[in-house]
């Protein structure tokens, strides 16, 4: 296999650039904590990375893999043939359940209290899973985030199944309304999980956007949101 893939790479690589002459390749299967593939470029010498969940990958997926990695290396143009395959292999139903196994089993994942100086997450699911969801999700971890940080302000990890809110929300300045709209929306996540359409996943479903419009301060939220 990895010989054969070598040679996936090399014809890639004169593929991509005819009148180049090859550059030496070292490639191989790394257990990364997800489904990650790099490329490197040291000294002449391309490195190549490859996430071990793909060690069984169909030859067609591989080369789908090494146009990708080699065209983004080389600032070329990613073929859509090539990109919605590799999609469609990685979003398939058993890669998705092995990523979150291995991410399970190799990603760290330091979850903090729920509890904050002015806010608890705990208390504030069960309001919401009360007022808007019968009292049927069942409440995951919550966590508040070990940075305050504004470029990620919630996200729900299905792996460890842990909802994680950006720490900068606890905070007295902050509307109590704000910070529950951040975990109705990760709390739909729960609800309707991301779903494969074709060869895209899709995240956030029109049954998922029709229930976040019933958020009953939504306005208001995404106002502060973007003073914040």
């Amino acid at each position: 296999m990895r010989e054969g893939l070598l040679e996936i790479f090399q014809e890639t690589c004169r593929e991509l650039r005819p009148s180049s002459s090859l550059p030496e390749l070292k490639i191989e299967f790394f257990a990364f904590a997800n489904v990650n593939n790099t490329i490197r470029l040291r000294d002449g010498r391309l490195l190549v990375r490859l996430s071990d969940l793909l060690e069984g990958a169909p030859e067609t997926v591989l080369r789908a893999i090494a146009h990708i990695l080699l065209a983004k290396m080389y600032r070329k143009p990613i073929d859509r043939s090539h990109a919605a395959r590799y999609r469609k292999y990685v979003a398939s139903h058993e890669i998705v359940r092995k990523a979150h196994l291995v991410r399970q089993m190799r990603g760290r994942k330091r979850l903090r209290s729920p509890q904050g100086f002015i806010y608890d997450l705990d208390s504030i699911f069960e309001d919401l899973n009360s007022r808007f969801f019968h009292g049927l999700l069942a409440r995951p971890r919550m966590s508040w985030s070990q940075i305050r940080t504004r470029r990620i302000l919630g996200h729900y990890d299905p792996a460890h199944n842990a909802i994680i809110i950006s720490r900068i929300f606890d905070h007295h300045t902050v509307p109590r309304y704000a910070v529950e709209y951040i975990v109705y929306h990760e709390m739909l996540h729960l609800k309707h999980p991301v779903k494969l359409r074709g060869t895209r996943r899709c995240i956030h479903s029109a049954d998922f956007q029709a229930e976040e419009k019933l958020f009953p301060q939504l306005a208001e939220a995404n106002a502060f949101l973007k003073r914040l």
